[in-house]
């Protein structure tokens, strides 16, 4: 697995500060953490968060060439990820499945309201939700989790 030195998040991540949905993450703290936030640039998947060092690991190609919506929710997924690490928390407890993890749930709650308060349908969401390491009945159950039908 190749990843690049690490870079400053707000080198790339312009103006993430000011967002509201980012500011309920962070809360006061918001500044200081964006500020120190790392990012690690990963050859493979899209991003996620490096669970030994809190860092951002985001795919480049992803980056320039993603759907931008995608881009921003999978941010704001990650950043409570980010979080969530800082809080002392196991990302990957292994007791749990990927779509009955805590930390996924919280993250994806989250991720969903900030989903519905720009606008996109139910179905939108769902599309967005649909991921090549979800099989359909994963799927089915994080979106009952998530109370989202369609």
């Amino acid at each position: 697995m190749q990843i690049s030195p690490t870079r400053k998040f707000t080198d790339y991540f312009k103006g993430f500060e000011s967002v509201k949905a980012i500011r309920g993450i962070f809360g006061e703290d918001t500044d200081k953490v964006l500020s120190r936030l790392k990012v690690e640039f990963m050859g493979f998947g899209y991003m996620g968060v490096d669970s030994s060092t809190g860092h951002l690991l985001v795919n480049a190609r992803y980056l320039k060439n993603g759907d931008r919506v995608d881009i921003y929710l999978d941010t704001v997924h990650e950043l409570c990820h980010v979080k969530q690490w800082l809080e002392g928390k196991e990302l990957f407890d292994n007791k749990y499945s990927y779509v009955d993890r805590p930390t996924e749930i919280e993250a994806y709650r989250y991720t969903v309201e900030e989903a519905k308060r720009l606008g996109l349908s139910s179905q939108r969401i769902i599309e967005y939700l649909r991921t090549e390491w979800l099989s359909d009945s994963d799927l089915k159950r994080l979106l009952a989790t998530l109370d989202i039908s369609g």
